[in-house]
């Protein structure tokens, strides 16, 4: 209820929200949100214009835009939620295991994610990608195989910060088991830390997915997907720059909405930075008022 309500203040971040909801709300209900079928060919309607029937018009197979646009919300960010949810479940178990009992446990844990993250996360992408070959399944694979090992070092810092509170070691003192200690004291206060880390990556993924796409290493055809539909329009992007410009807009507002989303977070989760931040507009308000009266006074 907190956080609602700290979210209910910032407009942007209800508004975000909303974009979000809407986008996974339109992607579960595709098939009845389309007016058409997305891999539905037509050569009569070749690059046709917006109409009444084909409001974002035709590609260069006569399948309707609009329709591919919907249905690429599956893989461009549904699918990539899937992706980011099991790397996020991975690295919370290992990282509250790392974080909590320590020692040779923790030090053989970070050893592996070190060498996980010694390579570049985009380079190892195309690696795991090439070796396995294109496709939707083989970069959900490489999502969860290169993010898990970052979650789990974030998670595991968060984890050891508050597993030396005073009411931790009073729980241990007592008895009480370790799995309840963990769910009962230490998961709810890195929950913020999960859920900003989470919604701050969900942006880099969507960013990732559609660029494999667009280079051809992403969704194959017929399936559509954000990033192979501005590849499909490159060839007339100066002719018909509206075939680029739909599924360019999609993918600037949703990953602008995760943005927006995960700095909203942040701050509902942490009174700290709300504090600040309600400080900070209050000194600004003041200076404001301040130079007007000066102005006003010549």
């Amino acid at each position: 209820m907190r956080i609602l309500k700290n979210w209910s203040k910032d407009k942007l971040a209800m508004t975000s929200l909303v974009v979000i909801i809407t986008t996974l709300m339109a992607g579960i209900l595709a098939p009845l949100i389309a007016p058409h079928d997305p891999g539905q060919v037509n050569m009569k309607l070749r690059y046709a214009s917006s109409s009444w029937e084909y409001l974002l018009g035709n590609d260069h197979l006569g399948r309707c835009v609009l329709s591919r646009l919907i249905y690429g919300i599956r893989p461009s960010v549904l699918w990539v939620l899937v992706a980011l949810s099991l790397s996020v479940l991975i690295g919370a178990v290992v990282g509250f295991v790392a974080g909590y009992f320590k020692g040779k446990v923790d030090a053989w844990i970070m050893r592996v994610c070190d060498m996980m993250l010694s390579f570049p996360g985009y380079v190892m992408t195309l690696a795991v990608v090439g070796i396995l070959g294109a496709g939707l399944e083989n970069i959900l694979i490489a999502f969860v195989w290169m993010k898990w090992a970052w979650f789990a070092r974030v998670i595991r810092t968060s984890v050891m910060q508050f597993s030396d509170m005073d009411y931790v070691k009073f729980a241990k003192a007592s008895g009480t088991p370790n799995l309840r200690i963990i769910t009962k004291h230490i998961v709810p206060v890195t929950f913020a830390d999960i859920a900003v880390i989470a919604s701050g990556s969900m942006c880099s993924m969507m960013l990732q997915i559609s660029g494999l796409s667009f280079l051809g290493l992403g969704i194959q055809a017929p399936h559509a997907e954000w990033g192979m539909m501005l590849n499909e329009a490159r060839e007339v992007m100066f002719s018909r720059p509206e075939l680029m410009l739909a599924p360019g807009l999609a993918i600037v507002v949703v990953v602008s909405a995760f943005n927006f989303l995960s700095d909203a977070l942040q701050v509902a989760l942490d009174p700290k930075l709300m504090t600040s931040q309600g400080k900070s507009d209050k000194s600004y308000e003041s200076e404001v008022r301040k130079t007007a009266y000066e102005y006003s006074r010549g």
